[in-house]
């Protein structure tokens, strides 16, 4: 069974600390918080998943059937270890108080869940082997809709594309910039849109566009925009994703781990250990789509 970080926190009772460090995980991330994670035995997961139907047709009496089998396209999915160690000097902690370690930590895990939110959209496994590929090299084909040939301000229209292109669709994944964009357009009678509002686990304000929550990518461990403007022609992306059991999954090994290592012999600090044996998968044919093209301009029609 799948869980979502917050929803493994809350039923993991046995380890206080961890099921903390769980939730700061998934308050850290929109991506992380909506995403379901499903525990999987050794390092990588083999599937199929659906490319082409077998074909049906009619008979005519004492007529037959054209044989015909589906198409299935195998995958595999290798888990990315994750983590950094953080070391907190003594000094600190004896004379400005436990705490510190604390604050360190919660910094600490606030970079690891930037950094795997930009693997999870931008992940380039050729460019760097010790990452996953993310939604960007992942989608192709008729998933990765044009809205405009050389780039232009959102088109909803595009957008209701790109949300049909999907099955079951459960969010979408934007900027900041992006969603400012979609809302002064949706507050436009003359262009029209359907925005509500509602609130996730932790209280926020959560912004949805025709009842689908909008996920920002805020920034990674860099400090960097995920999302911006910046690719081909000074535009960025919108992706349709559906966070549901046989579309888009995250995986892992044996959850996450936080470890207090302790004072360490070679200085006089402590360290903290935070790793995660983690990917994701995208189980079905129609589980994500990307718009792409969108510049930084008014969004229309």
């Amino acid at each position: 069974m799948a869980l979502t970080l917050l929803e493994a926190s809350k039923r993991n009772t046995g380890d206080v600390y961890l099921a903390g460090v769980m939730m700061k995980f998934a308050e850290s991330s929109d991506v992380m918080m909506a995403l379901s994670f499903r525990n999987i035995e050794g390092n990588s997961l083999k599937y199929n998943v659906e490319e082409t139907l077998p074909g049906i047709g009619f008979r005519g009496v004492n007529g037959s059937y054209t044989e015909s089998t589906g198409i299935l396209n195998p995958q595999t999915e290798s888990l990315a270890i994750a983590g950094g160690d953080l070391d907190v000097d003594k000094f600190i902690i004896d004379t400005q108080g436990a705490d510190q370690r604390t604050v360190q930590e919660a910094m600490k895990i606030k970079a690891l869940a930037g950094a795997w939110t930009r693997t999870f959209i931008k992940g380039d496994s050729e460019a760097d082997p010790k990452e996953f590929d993310g939604l960007q090299k992942r989608l192709s084909g008729e998933l990765v809709i044009e809205n405009h040939a050389t780039g232009a301000g959102l088109s909803l229209v595009k957008l209701d594309e790109a949300i049909d292109a999907v099955d079951n669709p459960t969010h979408l994944v934007m900027s900041k910039a992006m969603r400012r964009r979609l809302t002064v357009a949706c507050r436009d009678t003359a262009i029209g849109g359907y925005i509500t509002h509602s609130k996730d686990e932790f209280g926020r304000q959560v912004t949805m566009y025709n009842d689908l929550p909008i996920l920002i990518a805020y920034r990674d461990n860099n400090n960097a925009e995920i999302l911006p403007f910046t690719e081909a022609g000074s535009t960025a992306s919108i992706y349709v994703v559906s966070f549901s059991e046989g579309m888009v999954e995250g995986l892992e090994n044996g959850g996450m781990e936080a470890r207090d290592i302790g004072e360490l012999q070679e200085k006089p600090a402590l360290r903290t250990r935070l790793e995660w044996y983690a990917s994701f998968g995208v189980f079905g044919a129609r589980s994500a789509s990307r718009l792409k093209n969108i510049t930084d301009a008014a969004a229309t029609k």
